[in-house]
């Protein structure tokens, strides 16, 4: 498979133009090591090291299309893994601070990121269970890891006013949960089924 038959592949489910346009500008091949790179562009998951993967590309044009960016956002990404997923958030929101616990994964991806041009993505290394506050609150929060006990306190914590946040939760019944703050009240929605690697939360 190619860029062009993914996109039209994921044209059949995803409906936002700006999120198509968006994948098509990121070039995963760059997000893959070597070894896989003649495989970038299928919709499936790779490995990428220290036990990680980068998402299926349906799953990263799901969450972004979930989020529903308009262009001016500020936006926490968590788990940044490869930082494909941050390289496709930047291009739909102001900046993206991408964090990981992994600081190897975390210096390939700012190599990633240089390689492809995309400069409004900060990494961070760190516990993204906690967030990072010093940037709080965030437009768009997206986690690419599983909460078991649903999102994270931290991480609700640092949603602004009329923000949202994306996320899968559960532990073996894993559903991708949109978490929306309006007039002071938090609001979660469960949605379509996932699989993705835990969410390592503080104190583990």
């Amino acid at each position: 498979m190619d860029q062009r038959m993914l996109i039209e592949e994921l044209s059949r489910e995803i409906r936002d133009p700006r999120v198509l346009d968006a994948m098509a500008r990121v070039p995963r091949e760059l997000f893959v090591p070597e070894r896989v790179r003649s495989r970038a562009w299928e919709n499936e998951p790779l490995p990428i090291g220290e036990g990680q993967t980068i998402s299926q590309p349906f799953i990263v044009a799901r969450m972004c299309e979930m989020l529903q960016l308009t262009g001016s956002e500020k936006v926490l990404d968590v788990g940044t893994g490869s930082g494909y997923h941050a390289a496709v958030l930047a291009q739909l929101a102001d900046h993206v601070w991408s964090i990981e616990r992994h600081r190897a994964l975390s210096e390939a991806a700012a190599d990633s990121l240089v390689e492809a041009g995309i400069p409004n993505v900060t990494l961070l290394v760190g516990d993204g269970s906690l967030g990072w506050p010093d940037e709080a609150p965030y437009d768009a929060i997206n986690v690419a890891a599983a909460g078991h006990h649903g999102p994270p306190e931290a991480l609700v914590a640092q949603l602004a006013e009329g923000g949202r946040m994306v996320v899968p939760a559960g532990r073996f019944d894993q559903r991708l949960m949109t978490v929306t703050r309006q007039g002071g009240e938090v609001v979660a929605e469960a949605g379509e089924r996932v699989r993705f690697v835990p969410l390592i939360e503080s104190g583990q």
